[in-house]
């Protein structure tokens, strides 16, 4: 009876569900998604990107990055009617492969449990800070978010070390903050201010140049100082008494209180002086947090045996690939020989996008590659599928 019952409730929720598959009409020129609708705007006057534009420049601060028209690219593009330039490449961004697969890469553990940030969660905890951020400082949200969540695009598979593993092959090494803007991101065609937001947002590299980027550039650090502490608190690896005092007597232990200890710090310091940064004292709590993070949790035993298997791995897939390029998605288009500049950069490019289950799974079925040296974690799960 319990069975009967159960695919009695099934089936009407399905049939319900189909029910609902051509909406609801209301009148002749319109379709609403509920039978019992009443969502309206008060009026039919809609605005333009023009209008939007215009409104924007009048309301943001004399040196917030303005939207206007289709924006600067590498290819002219038509206006769109309704999105400024920026909102487009936001959306670009979130519906792009490279912003899915980050879903799939090392923040700070390999292969992380089901709390522990990703790749993924950390663009989106970035564009949070450095939108709250600049909506308070009345520079361009969109542009700023745009950066925030395309930031991270060049990273490869297994966290920064990707970067260790992968400079041998380019002239210039790999920087995944150079990578992700001219290469990753590059066939989306964006705008020359958010690609140079994503080049530039590392500390080590040069200043951006709108002010939306210098926010992502403080939004990152702020969040990944803040939120891997979270994670490795969680996994036992530190304890928030642990803390430098300076850290915890201005900024606290939680998440919640250092965000908002950072965040309101960059507010007050460019309110006193019209530049983007940080209340000193704060800026210097932030600085031992982060040097505290180095030494417990980013260079730990545990996290350098985890970046030596990452390196050893990709760059033996790396290696594997510049032999054999035909394996390449690449070469199928335009076949190019073993170990040629072709082989190489086209093995650079398909790695470093890899996520880190299927970077490791490509090293088993591809090279033998032996279990007992994946990055730890990752071995239990491939051998569970």
């Amino acid at each position: 009876m319990a069975s009967a019952d159960k695919n009695t409730h099934e089936m009407s929720r399905d049939s319900l569900w189909v029910s609902t598959m051509k909406g609801n009409a209301a009148q002749s020129d319109i379709t609403l998604a509920h039978a019992d609708s009443w969502a309206g705007i008060g009026t039919t006057d809609v605005a333009s990107r023009h209008h939007r534009e215009n409104e924007q420049d009048s309301s943001m601060a004399p040196l917030a990055t303005r939207a206007v028209g289709p924006g600067i690219r590498a290819l002219p593009e038509a206006e769109d009617p309704y999105r400024t330039c920026f909102e487009r490449d936001r959306d670009r961004i979130l519906h792009a492969s490279s912003f899915r697969r980050l879903a799939g890469k090392t923040q700070v553990f390999v292969f992380p449990d089901d709390h522990q940030r990703t790749r993924l969660t950390h663009a989106l905890e970035v564009a949070q800070v450095a939108v709250s951020v600049a909506r308070v400082l009345r520079l361009n949200v969109a542009l700023t978010e745009a950066i925030a969540l395309g930031h991270d695009c060049g990273h490869g598979p297994g966290g920064h070390a990707s970067e260790d593993a992968l400079s041998q092959y380019l002239p210039h090494g790999y920087d995944h903050a150079v990578w992700g803007a001219d290469v990753v991101l590059q066939p989306l065609n964006l705008c020359t201010e958010t690609l140079d937001g994503i080049r530039n947002h590392s500390w080590s590299r040069p200043a951006p140049a709108t002010p939306e980027a210098e926010v992502v550039s403080w939004a990152d650090r702020i969040a990944y100082v803040c939120h891997d502490f979270e994670d490795a608190v969680d996994a036992g690896i530190v304890t928030p008494q642990q803390l430098p005092g300076v850290v915890s007597k201005l900024c606290g232990t939680t998440r919640r209180e250092q965000l908002s200890a950072f965040i309101t710090a960059m507010i007050q310091a460019t309110q006193a002086t019209g530049r983007i940064g940080m209340v000193p004292e704060i800026a210097e709590a932030l600085a031992q947090f982060r040097r505290f993070n180095y030494e417990t949790i980013y260079h730990r035993p545990a996290s350098q045996a985890q970046a030596r298997s990452v390196i050893d791995l990709l760059r033996s897939l790396v290696d594997h690939y510049i032999a054999t390029p035909r394996l390449l998605p690449e070469w199928s288009v335009t076949p190019f020989d073993p170990h040629s500049t072709e082989a190489i950069n086209a093995a650079v490019t398909y790695v470093g996008g890899m996520t880190d289950r299927f970077a490791c799974r490509q090293a088993l079925e591809l090279l033998q590659y032996p279990s007992h040296k994946l990055p730890q974690g990752i071995d239990t799960l491939l051998e569970l599928e």
